[in-house]
Formats: structure tokens, sequence, C-alpha cells
């Protein structure tokens, strides 16, 4: 399930997430934010994807943006739910239950809030974190308050904002970096742009962005090349498929169904 993360560009436990006790910070409501302005996701939005171990199906995962009447510290926001559980076989023997949420500020899409609970063949990890964007802080929920860069993402938070970026004037070898709180630290995750390439799954032929994630060798990757981003060439910029080598076999993991997209997914004749 690493290449969960890969999305994150990452993804995804089954409890209920609920803001009832979170206090509005006294000095929030004078701050002063950016504005992001985005085209590519909206309420409603439901990507589905099934994660392949060479010819098995896996895994599943979903990213779905929750229609909801929710606000933090006074502001809209987007909800965003990332699931992920194991299929068949592999869930006899290595049985996943993961969920990632995370509250998007909607004018600037950054992170407030988010939630982590993964079980994983028995471990077991739940995170939730508070981001007071307006002082570069975050509440790690253990007592623990740290310094961050300004607009710091979250692991999720960090797809949508991803998606925000314009691509249509870069250029091979550009890399583009989103800061990331992961794990109590905060994390660069840079992605370098390989160019076009027409990619074909289940659901058809497709226009993609190529995208490498700037990895540190020797770890889960041998080489940048060993992780494979395509990003539909549209406004919706949604990853239609991730090839993951990993050091024993690979992994893929593919959109195989969508709805509530900003724009039409076209595909290739």
């Amino acid at each position: 399930m690493k290449t969960l993360f890969c999305i994150s560009l990452a993804t995804f436990g089954l409890s209920s997430f609920v803001l009832t006790d979170y206090k509005e910070p006294v000095d929030y409501a004078s701050s002063i934010f950016r504005k992001v302005e985005q085209t590519s996701f909206k309420e409603g939005e439901q990507l589905d994807y099934t994660i392949h171990y060479g010819l098995i199906d896996a895994g599943f995962a979903r990213l779905e943006l929750k229609k909801e009447d929710t606000k933090i510290n006074g502001r809209e926001v987007f909800h965003s739910v990332g699931t992920g559980k194991s299929l068949g076989a592999f869930d006899w023997f290595f049985k996943v239950r993961d969920k990632y949420e995370t509250y998007i500020d909607a004018e600037g899409i950054f992170p407030h809030v988010f939630r982590r609970d993964v079980d994983e063949g028995g471990y077991t990890i739940n995170q939730e974190y508070r981001f007071y964007q307006h002082k570069n802080m975050i509440d790690n929920g253990k007592e623990k308050v740290s310094d961050a860069p300004s607009y710091v993402q979250d692991m999720l938070s960090s797809f949508y904002y991803a998606r925000t970026l314009d691509f249509s004037n870069a250029k091979k070898g550009d890399v583009f970096t989103i800061y990331s709180y992961v794990d109590e630290k905060v994390f660069p995750i840079k992605i370098k742009y390989k160019g076009i390439k027409n990619v074909e799954i289940r659901a058809g032929k497709f226009k993609c962005y190529l995208f490498n994630p700037v990895v540190q060798t020797g770890r889960v990757f041998k080489h940048e090349e060993d992780c494979n981003f395509y990003i539909t060439c549209d406004k919706n910029k949604i990853p239609l498929l991730i090839e993951t080598k990993l050091m024993v076999g690979s992994i893929k993991m593919e959109l195989t169904g969508y709805k509530g997209l900003m724009e039409r997914l076209t595909k290739l004749d």
C-alpha cells in the first residue's frame, strides 16, 4: 500500500471524524490568507482506484470530496476522505483498512485538520494534526506544537494542492515541490516533470503529464524512474495511473471509476 503515499501525492480504519472540540483561535479572524484560483475539483468528486500486484487485483482505494455544510474558524472548507482496503487473497494474509481525512481551506487550499487511522496487517497508526496556518504552527495531538512552513500541507491535502499547479508551460526536468507534514516531520514532496505521454488503461486511452517522484534511492525505490505518475492533461489533473517498481515485484494503481469531476474526462480515439 506504499503506492498510496506515492499519490500524494498519498492515500488512506474506518472510524468517524467529527470536529466537536475544535476551538477557534481568537486571532484567526483577523488573519489574511492566500487565495488559490483552481478549476480542477469540486465537492462531490469521487475517484476510485484498483491496486494491482502483477496481474492480481490486490487493493481498492477511493478519494471523495464530501458535500457538507462545514466551516472551520469561520472559513469554508472541503472535506476530503480517502479510504483503502485489501482485496481477495491479500485480505486473508495481510488485511488493510486505511482511512485518511482532511479539512482543506476552500480559498487557500491548505489543511486545517488532518486525521489518519490505518490498520495494515495488524500494524496501526492513529494521528490527528491541527494546523494553525496563521502562526505557521502544527499541533500533533500529543501535546507538542511545532513550527512549519507557510501553508504546509498534509498527506492528503497535498494531492489536491498539486492539482492547482500549472503544468502547461512545464519543461522536462522541472521539479515541483510541496512541503507536507508527515509522521510529525515536515517533508518536501518533489515531483519531476518528464513530458507528455498517451496512456491506455481499462477505461480507455488518455493524454497525460508524466512525473517521477524525486526519491531517496536505496529505500523503497532504487531509481526515480521506478515510480511513474500519469496525470490527465485537462482541467481535472487527476492521477490516471501510478506504476511502481519495488525491491520485489511491482504495483500499479489504476483509475477504474469516477464521478463529479469538474470537467468531462476526454478519451483519445
